[in-house]
């Protein structure tokens, strides 16, 4: 199940690559909906309490004790699924606007899609920073072809500007990985396997250093303060329906690392580094809930909201507490399925008013009641409003770190109360206040409502049963987290 769950949909793309335009975009679309097919198929029969489960195992490079080893457990059935699920709406809404040169762009959606579900599946360490590494590449060309110059902002140099901070990154992790193998080895046979790592142990001096290597590489994917400074720009010229997934999904690529990787094999260097990760984390949310409420470009209110919960879900994971942990893998989700529809909106807002900016828009909900709504549970999730899937994962996030930094724990709460003021203003902007001029309010189509409106309902079923999520990760997430509490530095 999933050799087909990862390789499908690079398949589906490299088809759409040779076809024509409409045959192409819709053998996307087709190849992202049997994918999450395959995917529900993987949840719905996963056993939370039976730990690594589909397992795939095959000798690769027997010499380096390199394997390709695949499996899904607590922390990744969920992240899984995410990704499935963004996929579909980012893909349809894609192909139902046409990009130029459709094959190329579907095939390049899909591939990212692989490299990403890679990510996730990987149980060997070589094969995770492999895929890790391969998810920027489809990015790089959908960001450099189909992005668009906007306030002065060249294409090229956001783009470059990604891949650099990025690459530096993939290649410190790269280092950090074979330096584990290798030392963990002491001399025997070497292993990337991420289970015998973990069971072999590193020496707490060795760890200190790899656990940086690893920790820069995940806080510039994830993004997070101060390895952000690609964001803007990047975030800027991106393709919207790409920018979706990448917002969405690629970002908890870093995150997961640290509860798959850091935690489990670098303990020691965890509990040292756990007071200096959670500083980090907060001056996140603090940094990206304040500049989100600085800008009126839609694009980049979602942007840096997205740091601050990126913040949240950081804290959540180093407050070593099974709590925060798992409110950390809550939020991962939550914050896939709110940032794919909130860019989606920003792209139905740009067609109707030819902006983003939202100090010139004002009245679209004057003749498009259902839009609204849709879009005001999207604003009501970002600001965590009671009720909502994201208020139930920060409040589990909050209540780990209270356990033991009551002061961080505040201060982290100010987040909250920030977003709530960039959030209802991002909203009242653009669908209240008097019509603006040359800004056409008109009703959602019953296409793109369909698009949207699976997301939202997600959303809406996430806010009543969060233990949908929380009764399939807490065995795993305890399990990352324990290891890191009871390590002695």
């Amino acid at each position: 199940m999933l050799n087909f769950l990862l390789w499908l949909p690079l398949a589906f793309g490299l088809i759409a690559a040779f076809l024509p335009k409409k045959a192409a975009a819709w053998t996307g679309v087709l190849g992202a909906v049997v994918t999450l097919g395959i995917a529900i198929g993987a949840t719905i029969g996963f056993d939370p309490g039976e730990g690594m489960q589909y397992v795939v195992d095959v000798d690769w490079i027997p010499g380096l004790g390199v394997s390709y080893s695949l499996g899904i457990d607590g922390l990744s059935v969920w992240l899984v699924l995410l990704t499935a699920i963004a996929w579909v709406p980012a893909t349809i809404f894609a192909a139902t606007r046409a990009p130029e040169r459709t094959g190329l762009y579907m095939m390049m959606m899909l591939a990212g899609e692989t490299a990403t579900l890679g990510a996730f599946l990987a149980q060997d360490l070589l094969l995770f920073v492999l895929f890790f590494d391969l998810m920027i590449v489809p990015f790089y060309f959908l960001f450099g072809i189909w992005g668009k110059e906007r306030d002065g902002v060249s294409v090229n140099s956001a783009t470059m500007k990604m891949i650099v901070y990025t690459l530096i990154g993939s290649l410190l992790m790269l280092v950090g990985a074979i330096a584990l193998a290798v030392i963990s080895a002491d001399g025997g046979p070497i292993t990337f396997s991420m289970a015998e790592l973990t069971v072999k142990g590193l020496p707490s001096a060795s760890q200190n250093w790899i656990f940086w290597f690893f920790a820069a590489a995940f806080l510039v994917k994830m993004p997070a303060f101060p390895l952000h400074g690609w964001v803007q720009d990047a975030y800027r010229a991106a393709p919207l329906p790409a920018l979706a997934v990448f917002s969405a999904v690629l970002s908890k690529v870093g995150a997961y690392g640290f509860l798959r990787v850091v935690l489990p094999i670098l303990p020691d260097a965890t509990q040292l580094f756990q007071t200096t990760l959670l500083i980090l984390a907060v001056a996140s949310i603090i940094y990206g809930s304040v500049m989100a409420f600085t800008k009126t470009d839609l694009r980049l209110i979602v942007a840096y909201s997205s740091i601050a919960q990126l913040g949240f879900i950081t804290a959540g994971i180093f407050s070593l507490d099974s709590t925060g942990a798992n409110g950390a893998l809550l939020q991962m989700v939550n914050h896939g399925l709110v940032v794919v529809p909130a860019f989606l909106i920003v792209a139905l807002i740009r067609e109707r008013t030819g902006t983003e900016d939202a100090s010139k828009m004002g009245g679209l909900a004057k003749n498009a009641p259902v839009f609204a709504v849709i879009f005001l549970i999207v604003t009501m999730s970002t600001l965590a409003i009671p009720g909502s899937p994201n208020f139930i994962g920060e409040f589990y996030i909050v209540n780990g770190i209270f356990q033991n930094f009551v002061a961080l724990a505040i201060i982290a709460t100010l987040g909250m109360a920030f977003s709530a003021y960039y959030a209802l203003r991002m909203y009242q902007r653009s669908m209240h206040n008097p019509l603006a001029e040359g800004v056409e309010s008109r009703e959602i189509s019953l296409r793109d409502g369909l698009i949207l409106v699976p997301m939202v309902a997600c959303l809406v079923v996430l806010a009543f049963c969060p233990q949908i999520i929380l009764n399939g990760t807490e065995d795993a997430a305890n399990a990352s987290v324990t290891i890191a509490k009871e390590a002695t530095r």
